[in-house]
């Protein structure tokens, strides 16, 4: 089992008028994992296994960006400390 990380996610889809549709789909395909995902106004705070969080951000962004065009944000720590989701 490998280690567990933290990242803070922000996405943005680009060339939309509403922005909502998008950040949706994202956090719905996050949502399906067995990460901790906590959202918040400008971020999402995700806390999990380092392979199964890798897999859900590339699963996530592929989902999205099938259909928007979108810049995703990510930090990625293992050394920051992980509140309780």
């Amino acid at each position: 089992m490998s280690e567990s990380i933290s990242a803070e996610v922000s996405l943005y889809p680009l060339r939309v008028s509403d922005l909502g549709p998008a950040i949706a789909a994202f956090a719905d395909e996050l949502g399906m994992s067995r990460l901790q995902v906590q959202t918040g106004s400008m971020s999402t705070l995700i806390v999990g296994e380092r392979d199964e969080l890798f897999e859900a951000l590339r699963n996530a962004f592929a989902a999205v960006s099938a259909h928007y065009q979108v810049v995703l944000s990510v930090t990625i720590s293992n050394a920051c400390p992980q509140p309780d989701l």
